[in-house]
Order: structure tokens, then sequence, then C-alpha cells
């Protein structure tokens, strides 16, 4: 039960307040915003009040504390008007331990006063009602107050019980030394499972209503170090000349800021997962080149070249005498100029070696990984959350710049981040300044006990946030009492402090999805080297991994497992690809007949395979390996010659598909041969006995013909001689009579 004490000056509240007691004592604490220890079995039914002061709570001396009491409403039925009865405590909060109890708490345990009073309009079923609470700098309880943090709470009594919402005032002591303070903000793209954003999907971020755009007018005109996704960069670059305007715009926008910054994984990848998984560093993509159309990069033939210098003909130290050097490649007119991997993925600006794990995923055994990373500009530097640490873990200030045995680290504020992160993801200003209240009062405390060493926080990752609520978060640090804003090379220029790191426990899912992925990509590396480019199959499938392990399938893990499993499928699909058709009985008719075998293909590139045919019986004698080039999208028949030293019989025979490394592809396919080789014997002497019958007959016709044509000619003859002695004798008789 919370003791409210009576207040002499106010009699007519003394009424009302023993009244609230008594409800106290017969109904339950119902608790509001930022309440642990919520009754199961009304906080679903009960409205929720939220206690919100103007400016993040900040009051100074001779100013007006203005704040706003929410109650939504949630239930059924309307909430009848009620009075709103809002209490100051008389001490300030002792530290951050005491100050993050209250916040959570519900409202109890301290010595409060009343403050003011408001009246609590009727609020509909589905609705939010504010109501408007004014201090004067005058009275009593707010002038003169000692800088510090005070405890603040409203209640609100209702026929379900009294709602309670906590929050607090700030009193600054502005005669403090400020100490330098850095925040960190995400620039990523929302949830994604291809290796890289389409054009259309660029076209809808960097709109001047995107959510890329939200977050580069955010930053722009702070000192936020910027934490870069060199995925966006990369899928504008790729488009080349086809990039939409608006995304070229924002990339050069981007990178025209003077934030400092520092790149992401690709994708913003899960590190500590990959970590986790065995992985002695993080991925990376291998090459973007299948992402890049030869049209969008050939060079402007109006443009004017850039002149070459001139060599200088004075030999230098390094030059080798007598040998010329060789000529720069150069590029025939029409050709296309592609860019390197480092040119679509730079991040200009960008400090290398940075690592930010997803918020209490890195333990001391990615930490150690990563800080062993060493690159071309010193040792690696790996983000990590403060209640990580056991400086940290009982609500404890530790300094940005730290050191866990021999890896750098950066140390963000845990308390100060979430409370952050929670404004810049609310849409309601009077809920947004609860969490920005907290996220100053939390700051306030640890600029304190920072011991005027630099403090880190960040603006964690969160999707489809606006302008404002990352405005309003990035201002609320710049302007926090005691607070100065820093860069990253200052954090990483300061003296670090020894940390000792807890021991996270690993996200089981992610990290055997890490797993799971890696070998499905073997798998694929394997399969494409049937192509005669491997990097069309195995460079998307390096940026679907990394997208698929991205930061912005975390509030989302349900729809995460689903695209992790559709791509596995997918993947599953692409193995598939080539392929022998299922085999049916094969009939060999003869002792030397190919067999006529098909190779499918399903991808839009031509393979090259090797066909592997083993007979089971040594009396069939097949050429072993047959190189095969299959058609893209296409049945390919192969011919395959076949020597059979059995008359008649069945023989099973292997078949299988190697790549030109002689790697499995597709599963192997097995056929019973039905070989009939004395059919052949058969029908070539029947044959045989065909030809000679028929030669013979057409002998014989020829024989008779020739014959008949020789009788016949011999009676011709014996008929004209006949015929020319009649007609002699003839004339014998005309001229005797004559």
């Amino acid at each position: 039960m919370t003791d409210i004490p009576t207040v002499p000056r106010r009699p007519w509240i003394v009424a009302l307040l023993t009244a609230v007691l008594v409800l106290l004592t017969l109904t339950p604490v119902l608790p509001a915003t930022g309440a642990t220890e919520p009754n199961p079995e009304t906080v679903a039914d009960a409205p929720q009040l939220t206690l919100a002061p103007v400016g993040n709570g900040v009051v100074r001396p001779g100013e007006t504390l203005s704040l706003s009491v929410s109650l939504t409403n949630d239930t059924a039925a309307a909430t009848p008007a009620a009075e709103v009865v809002l209490e100051v405590g008389e001490a300030a909060l002792a530290d951050r331990a005491a100050l993050t109890g209250w916040l959570t708490g519900d409202g109890s345990g301290r010595e409060l006063t009343v403050l003011a009073t408001g009246q609590a309009q009727p609020v509909e079923p589905g609705e939010r009602g504010t109501t408007g609470i004014m201090v004067p700098p005058e009275d009593p309880q707010l002038a003169g107050r000692a800088p510090g943090v005070y405890a603040l709470r409203a209640t609100v009594a209702s026929e379900s019980g009294t709602l309670v919402a906590t929050s607090v005032l700030i009193v600054p002591d502005d005669a403090v030394t400020p100490v330098p303070v850095g925040v960190v903000v995400p620039i990523t793209a929302p949830a994604l499972g291809e290796g890289l954003l389409s054009s259309d999907e660029l076209l809808a971020l960097t709109a001047p209503d995107g959510e890329l755009t939200a977050q580069l007018e955010a930053v722009d005109g702070t000192g936020a170090i910027l934490a870069i996704d060199p995925a966006i960069a990369a899928a504008i670059r790729v488009l080349g000349t086809s990039a939409p305007a608006g995304a070229t715009a924002w990339l050069e926008r981007l990178e025209s800021l003077p934030n400092e910054r520092f790149a992401l994984q690709f994708g913003d990848a899960d590190v500590a997962a990959q970590i986790d998984s065995g992985l002695a560093a993080p991925l990376a993509p291998t090459t973007l080149q299948p992402y890049l159309a030869a049209a969008d990069f050939i060079p402007d033939a109006a443009a004017t070249p850039t002149p070459t210098a001139t060599p200088d003909p004075t030999p230098t130290a390094t030059a080798t005498p007598g040998v010329t050097p060789s000529p720069s490649p150069t590029t025939a007119p029409g050709d296309p100029v592609y860019p390197s991997l480092d040119e679509l993925l730079t991040i200009d600006g960008a400090r290398g070696g940075m690592y930010w794990p997803f918020t209490g995923t890195a333990g001391a055994n990615v930490v150690s990984a990563l800080g062993a990373l060493n690159t071309d500009e010193g040792p690696t530097a790996t983000l990590i959350a403060s209640d990580t640490t056991a400086q940290g873990a009982d609500a404890g200030t530790v300094p940005a710049r730290g050191a866990v045995d021999a890896a750098s680290v950066l140390v963000y504020d845990s308390a100060t981040s979430a409370a952050l992160q929670r404004a810049s993801m609310t849409d309601e200003s009077a809920l947004r300044a609860a969490a920005l209240t907290e996220a100053t009062a939390q700051l306030v405390f640890a600029v304190q006990e920072s011991d005027g060493r630099p403090l880190l926080v960040t603006l964690d990752r969160g999707d489809g946030r606006s302008r404002l609520g990352i405005t309003t978060a990035l201002s609320t640090v710049e302007t926090a009492p005691g607070a100065a804003s820093t860069g990253l090379e200052a954090l990483l220029a300061a003296e670090p402090a020894e940390v000792s790191i807890d021991d996270a426990s690993s996200d089981d899912a992610r990290t055997a999805a890490v797993t799971a992925l890696r070998e499905d990509e073997a798998a694929l590396a394997d399969f494409a080297t049937i192509l005669d480019d491997p990097t069309v199959l195995t460079a998307p499938e390096r940026a679907d991994l990394l997208q698929l392990l991205g930061g912005g399938w975390l509030p989302d893990p349900a729809g995460w497992q689903t695209a992790v499993s559709e791509h596995r499928e997918a993947t599953t699909r692409t193995l598939g690809s080539v392929s022998i058709p299922q085999l049916t009985d094969i009939n060999l008719v003869g002792q030397n007949v190919p067999l006529r075998i098909f190779v499918r293909n399903s991808l839009e590139w031509p393979v090259n395979v090797v066909l592997i045919a083993q007979p089971g019986d040594p009396r069939l004698l097949v050429q072993r390996a047959t190189t095969v080039r299959a058609a893209p999208d296409s049945n390919t028949r192969v011919e395959i010659p076949v020597e059979a030293h059995v008359g008649n019989g069945e023989v099973d025979l292997r078949l299988e598909l190697l790549s030109p490394r002689y790697l499995p592809i597709g599963a192997s396919q097995t056929a019973t041969v039905m070989v009939r080789a004395d059919w052949e014997v058969i029908g070539i002497s029947a044959l045989s006995i065909v030809v000679v019958g028929l030669l013979t007959i057409g002998l014989v016709r020829t024989v008779r013909r020739r014959r008949a044509a020789a009788a016949e000619q011999t009676a011709g003859d014996t008929s004209t001689s006949t015929d020319t002695d009649t007609d002699t004798d003839t004339d014998t008789d005309q001229n005797g009579q004559r």
C-alpha cells in the first residue's frame, strides 16, 4: 500500500486522498507504463496510464513544470471522468539503481507530496485521453529544489482500481563540467531475403516519405556517429546508369555528411551468430559481378576523358633499369567498365575494423574473436552493451572506451540506449516523451558517475521509425544536462578502462541457421562448378545468406524463420535443377548399339557435366565417361557407345553426373538394360537369306528372259529366210510368163 502523506495547506485534498487510500486498501494497484509486477488477471482489462513531462522532465529554476497524463482505454467500456493526482518525491533519487527501481516499480516505497491535480475526461473504448497539468515555478513544492532527479507519480482512481504512472523531475546542475557523450545511429534498410535491394525498393525507400530518407534527414545536422549498411550503397551502385535518380541523390547526400561513420557488416548480418557457429571471422560478399548489367556501365562517349599523366623520365629509386613499364589496360570504346567489389561496398570516410553485434549477443568468445581481426587502420573495436559487463551488470555506469583482455571495445550505456530506442519507435508524442524523460534521467546519472570519462549511447536498430522519432531521440542526448557531443575518433582515442564481460547465451536458432545456410552454400559452390562462371550462383547465395542474418529480422522472428526455410527450399531446387530424368528399362538390340540418355538442365545457363556409366556386369562394355554440355532450360540427348558380350540377358546400368571437377551432381539413376544381341545375328541371317533369295530369283528371271529373247530372235531369223525364198520363186514365175 502506498503511503500518501497529509498536506495541511490543501485540506480539500485530504478527503480525496483519504478516499483513495481506502480504495487502495480494497483494490489492487493497477500497473501503468513501466510496471514490473502486473496483475495478469486485471492488466489486460484495465486502462493504462502514462506520465510524460514536457522537455524530457528537465526543469531549471524559474521554469514551469508541464506534463501530460495519458489514459489509454483498451477495454470494452468507456472510462468515466476522474481526478488525476500528481505527486513528487521529497528527496532526490540516490543513484541509477533507485531510478530504475522507481520507473519499473509500482509507484510505492517513497515519501511523496501532492504537487497538483487535474481532471481526466471520459475516454471511449480504443481511444486515448490526455490531461495536461502545469505547475508554476513559484509553487512551493517546485521552487528552491536542489539539483537532482526526483520521483513523480500520477494516480487516477477508477472503478476497476487505481491506475498509477511513474516518471521523474530533473533539476539540472549547470555548474558541472560537461562529459563527452557519443551516440551511434544505424543507417539500415528493412528486412530483406534477397542479396540486394531492387530498383523499385530503392525508389520507395529513398522517396521523400521513404524510410531511408527519414533516417538521413534525422541525422543531418547532428553529431551522430553513423553505422551504415554497405549493402545499401552497393544496391545503388550496381544499377549504374539505371539507378533511380532519387537513390543516387540519397547516396550522394549521405557521403557528403560530415558525421563520423563506420560500416556495418553487409546486410547488417548477425556477427555474434557467425562467430558462435564456429567461423573465425564474419562472412563478406565474394563478388557482386552477377548483379551488374553491361548496358549500365558503358562509358559516356561524349564525356571528356581523364588526362593521363606523363611519366617522369627520371628513374626513381624503385624503378628497374632496362624494364619498360607495362601500359595500363585500356577499354575499347563501347565496352563496359565495371566497378570493383571494394568500389561497390566502400563507405566514404568510414572507419574500418568496427563491429556492432546485436545488443546482448556478444559474449567473451565473440569479443575475443573480433578483437583478433586487425585491419590496416589498426586493432578492431567491438561495440558491447554495458549490462553485459561485470561493471555495468547492476545498473552501473561504464565508460565508453574499454578493453577486454587484448580486445578493444566501446561500451554503450544499456539503460539510456534502451529508453532512446523505445522513444524512437513511438509515434505518439506523449508516450515518446515518457521514454525520453527516462533516457535523460539515466544519462544524467551516467554523467555524474563517469568521473569525467567519455560515454557512449546508441539508437539501436529499428524498422519503420519516423524522422521525428529519430530526431527527438538524438536531440535528447545532445541537450541532456551535463552531456557534450563527441565523435568516434575521440572515443577511440580515450584511455581504455579494463572491463570484464559476462558470458552471453548464444541464440541457438540463429546460430543453427548460420550452420545450415553455410552447409547449403558449400553444396551450391560444388554444384556451381558445372557452370562457365560459378559466381552467377555463388555470389547471390552469399549475399542472400548475409541478408537473412540481418538485423532487420529481429522484430519478426516468425517471419525470419519462414524466410530462411523458403531460401533453403529454393537452394534445394537449384541443386536438383541438373539431373538425369527417371530411367525406365532399356532394350538393347545388337552388340554395338549406342544407349541414348537425356540430361535435364533447368538452369538459365548452359552447364558442363560428365556422364558416368557403370554396368553391373562386365559382359556389357560401356564408355565410362562422356562429356556433356547441356543447353539451358532443355533436355540434352547423349549417346553412349556400348558393346555387348552376352547374347541375351539383363544388366543393371548405373548412371550419374559429375562436375568437371568430378563432384557429384544430382542423384544417380539405375536402369535395367535388356540385351538382345542374338537377335542381331538372327536378323542379319534372315536378311542375308532374303537378299540371296532375291538375287537368285532375279538371276533366274534374267537368264530366262535372255533365253526367251534369244529364242524369239532365232525364230524371227528363220521366218525371215523362208519369206525370202518364196519371194524369189514368185519373181521367177512371173519372168517365165513374160
